[in-house]
């Protein structure tokens, strides 16, 4: 039987949309045990987040104050030891976890799968290549460890009823002091997170229509909950 690792990802106290759209891809495996691992200074309100997704069968807490920031070089050793005995350990294809999941492929001396969008079975996946132009069925092997990264546009969160199990752990990992946090600097757009946005709207060649108008762009973003993916164009009407 397949035993899932899925990594949390959170704010240090809002657990990020991201995760449970990697459960989902997980219940995609067929009889899998899911389980949430959540690094954190003190995870205890996260994990009551992530124990509420459906097909979560248990939460590992690791606390650790070098896990105040997310910083992938210090939380990369902890997954290792947590991983022990699981078969995959799946993370969100964002900047979190596109900085995270090769530090623990590495660490435990096995390749990446990057970008799931579909899982057939526990070694057989598709994922997208040429920009999302071609879809490839990847297998992976059946006697080592998977470490992925999973396409959350690919993906709706699994709903909030669950009512999993929280562990707490305490991790034998050499937490390294080679990287250390200094600040954040992050631009405000006044606009939704791609990834999180409420509906996204998508131009170009997609759409498959005779003509595109353009139309003025206009700064709605905050009272619509929307924003827009285009090429040239700030907002379309196909005809």
């Amino acid at each position: 039987m397949s035993k899932i690792l899925v990594i949390a990802e959170h704010n240090g106290a809002m657990l990020h949309p991201n995760t449970a759209k990697c459960v989902a891809c997980a219940r995609g495996i067929v009889g899998a045990e899911i389980h949430v691992g959540v690094f954190a200074a003190d995870g205890a309100a996260i994990a009551a987040q992530a124990a509420k997704l459906a097909g979560v069968a248990k939460v590992r807490v690791a606390n650790n104050p070098a896990n105040a920031h997310a910083l992938a070089a210090v939380i990369a050793p902890q997954v290792v030891a947590l991983a022990a005995g699981y078969s995959h350990v799946f993370g969100a294809s964002s900047t979190f976890g596109k900085d995270l999941t090769p530090r623990v492929a590495a660490l435990l001396g096995v390749g990446q799968l990057s970008d799931i969008m579909v899982a057939l079975n526990a070694t057989t996946f598709r994922r997208p290549i040429y920009a999302g132009n071609a879809i490839v069925t990847v297998e992976v092997p059946a006697n080592e460890i998977m470490v992925a990264t999973v396409r959350t546009a690919s993906f709706q969160p699994v709903e909030e009823t669950g009512n999993a199990a929280v562990e707490n752990v305490t991790l034998d990992a050499k937490i390294p002091t080679h990287t250390r946090f200094i600040s954040v600097s992050a631009a405000k757009a006044g606009r939704p997170d791609l990834a999180t946005a409420a509906r996204v709207i998508s131009g170009g060649r997609a759409l498959g229509t005779d003509l595109v108008v353009s139309m003025p762009k206009l700064k709605t973003h905050h009272w619509a909950g929307l924003t827009l993916s285009m090429k040239n164009l700030f907002g379309t009407v196909p005809g």
